[in-house]
């Protein structure tokens, strides 16, 4: 089924311009002159993403991306508002009803770019709830494809966090949500820009907070299609820290989900034994090392220690790939 993009806006003028603009896209369009209409719209046919303006007789746009996200949950929703809605805008963002806004008058390349990374969004969230194993590892690795540093990475994580789960004596179903959550963990990505996955050196705050804001985006992604609480857990929080100063929550020692505990080791080792922009790969020794001495703040010191007598035991027979 093709893509469908519903505008929502009082203004013909508005909805013209966005017609014109968008009528030789590779997704269907729906102007909706009204609320009620774009309700209408979505009670009847499978929107991917909806674009409206605020202000707007008889109900806001906040008000009508609100209804939206109870009538079709799944649907991307966008604002597209006048500079003295901005902080309304913000708050939405907040709240959770808004993907993203963008204001009045519009960039063209800038709003183009919203509605493909929304189109997505809202394909991956299908391609999750409809998929088997094979498919959820397919897509992990199509979402790696954005980041040239981190290619393999979700597989090599999903290795060392299942060994890990094992030797922790988890249940097997549990070892199966750590799998696809580490082949999953970084699926949030596929809202933040190439240009600052591969950015060479130091980013700026504001980068970073789009980067940090990945794991908030993912869990919505993967809560939407209806994974297991453990798979959305790992999504969520494999970037908190044991001393509760990572993100997005702040969650401290065992209140950090066993699950994402977990992964974040796994994802840390490996990370420190790859290329990334900003430094070269350390050695496995090294690597080793250093997971030792975050044993001290951000990491687990109980489920470190026994991944580190798993992965030294696993070198000592040279089977570490």
């Amino acid at each position: 089924m093709d893509d469908l993009v519903l505008f929502v806006d009082d203004e013909p003028n508005i909805l013209n311009a966005l017609s014109r603009q968008f009528s030789d896209e590779s997704f269907s369009i729906f102007m909706a002159p009204d609320c009620h209409t774009a309700l209408a719209m979505l009670e009847a046919e499978p929107v991917s993403v909806i674009v409206t303006d605020n202000i707007m007789p008889s109900m806001t746009g906040i008000e009508l991306l609100s209804r939206a996200r109870e009538i079709s949950p799944k649907t991307i929703r966008i604002l597209l508002t006048g500079h003295a809605d901005m902080n309304a805008a913000i708050r939405a963002i907040n709240a959770g009803e808004v993907y993203k806004f963008i204001t009045k008058p519009w960039d063209q390349e800038e709003l183009r770019r919203i509605i493909y990374d929304g189109l997505q969004k809202h394909r991956v969230t299908e391609s999750m709830q409809r998929a088997d194993e094979a498919m959820l590892r397919s897509l992990a690795q199509t979402i790696e494809l954005k980041d040239l540093y981190t290619r393999g990475h979700c597989d090599r994580v999903a290795d060392y966090a299942e060994r890990l789960s094992q030797t922790a004596g988890l249940s097997s179903d549990m070892q199966r949500c750590i799998r696809y959550g580490s082949w999953l963990h970084d699926c949030g990505k596929i809202g933040v820009p190439e240009a600052i996955l591969n950015f060479r050196g130091p980013l700026a705050a504001d980068s970073m907070l789009i980067v940090k804001n990945h794991c908030q985006w993912g869990a919505e992604v993967a809560r939407l299609a209806n994974l297991a609480e453990a798979v959305v857990n790992v999504i969520r929080y494999h970037h908190e820290r044991f001393d509760g100063k990572g993100y997005p929550s702040g969650l401290k020692g065992e209140t950090i989900p066993v699950e994402a505990r977990i992964v974040a080791i796994a994802d840390t080792f490996d990370a420190l034994i790859s290329d990334r922009p900003y430094r070269k790969a350390m050695s496995i020794d090294q690597g080793y090392e250093l997971l030792e001495r975050l044993c001290d703040g951000q990491l687990d010191p109980i489920l470190t220690e026994l991944f580190l007598k798993l992965m030294k035991r696993r070198t000592s027979k040279r089977i570490l790939k």
